[in-house]
């Protein structure tokens, strides 16, 4: 099989042959159709994380290996598969979304279906794995195949990866008065989906706030209610001014020293501030705030298989409206990596394989 992959962090993608898989157990192989670019592929290929006063910490040492093929927002046909995926319902040239958030798969969590919450092995596909920036990607269990019928492959594609994770990060917020305003902190691809999935569910209130006012133009047209261009000190209060008040929900997919600091004094009592961005730095709050005040900061990692499968029937029903998606072939990976680490996306790109 080709693969575009990480040879050398922050270097160029390089076009590389590696052995097809072949599929044990439970695996199913692929030929990837589509493969979406997502802000995180860019931590992964610089190889790092911000972590504020404590350096940095290296992919590396989180048991990424080189070369590796990134993407984690795969759909593929199906090609073969291993003894244990036999009399699943499979066929050859079937369609499907792969969830490639992989765990051990033995751990409680994993028996439980929180395999992106495993603590033993992750094994996330275009992470630890090879993934989507590839003619061919090995799901590590059948049951992680998602049919996808009557949805755009492009658009679907997204879903394994920002759908999900602000699905799974919306969902922390809840319940929440469907007129309360949610703040939404960056209006980029995942922005855009969570603007969709927001009000796929219902949601009447969205802000979103960003430092590009173009995106917030597209976060408008996606459904925002109102819009905070981000800067300065005073950010905050412009976000309470937008909204009215101090406010309940914010979902930070930023998630830098700035946009946390931001979102924290921007929430009233009791209010709920979760992080999902890895822009990184650190941030200082006053901890008396955090008893006086009733705040709740919690992190959001990815989202479950089970989320994914919500998600994807909500969007079949057509409650979730798309965002926008733009194509380029796979052999363009590294240009529209490095687009989108200068800001010139709106909404998502996905690698098609013809």
């Amino acid at each position: 099989m080709r693969a575009w992959a990480v040879v050398e962090n922050g270097k160029p993608l390089q076009e590389i042959e590696l052995p097809t898989p072949e599929p044990q157990g439970d695996e199913v192989l692929l030929e990837v159709t589509h493969a979406g670019v997502c802000h995180s592929d860019l931590h992964i290929w610089e190889g790092e994380y911000d972590m504020g006063a404590r350096g940095k910490l290296r992919m590396t040492d989180r048991g990424l290996k080189l070369p590796l093929a990134m993407g984690h927002e795969i759909v593929g046909k199906v090609l073969k598969w291993g003894p244990g995926a036999k009399g699943q319902g499979l066929k050859k040239g079937q369609v499907r979304l792969v969830f490639p958030w992989v765990g051990c798969g033995n751990c409680a969590r994993c028996k439980r279906g929180e395999e992106n919450m495993c603590a033993v092995q992750s094994r996330s596909l275009g992470v630890y794995q090879n993934g989507g920036y590839a003619t061919h990607v090995l799901a590590s269990h059948w049951r992680h195949l998602i049919p996808i019928d009557g949805l755009d492959p492009a658009l679907a594609a997204t879903y394994a990866c920002s759908g999900v994770t602000v699905y799974s990060a919306i969902r922390k917020l809840m319940p929440m008065g469907k007129k309360e305003p949610i703040v939404v902190v960056g209006a980029g691809g995942l922005g855009l989906q969570a603007i969709a999935v927001l009000a796929g569910m219902g949601h009447k209130r969205i802000c979103a706030v960003d430092v590009d006012q173009a995106k917030l133009d597209a976060a408008r047209a996606q459904g925002a209610t109102e819009t905070v261009l981000a800067g300065g000190d005073d950010t905050a209060k412009r976000i309470i001014q937008a909204c009215g008040g101090p406010v309940q929900g914010v979902i930070d997919l930023v998630n830098g020293s700035q946009s946390a600091l931001a979102a924290f004094d921007a929430l009233g009592k009791g209010g709920k501030l979760i992080q999902v961005g890895l822009f990184g730095g650190e941030m200082r709050v006053p901890l008396p705030l955090m008893p006086i005040r009733a705040i709740t900061m919690r992190g959001s990692y990815v989202g479950s298989l089970t989320e994914l499968r919500e998600l994807v029937e909500m969007a079949q029903k057509g409650k979730i409206p798309p965002i926008p998606v733009s194509t380029a072939k796979l052999h363009e990976a590294d240009a529209v990596l490095n687009r989108l680490r200068e800001g010139k996306i709106t909404g998502r790109t996905i690698l098609t394989a013809s």
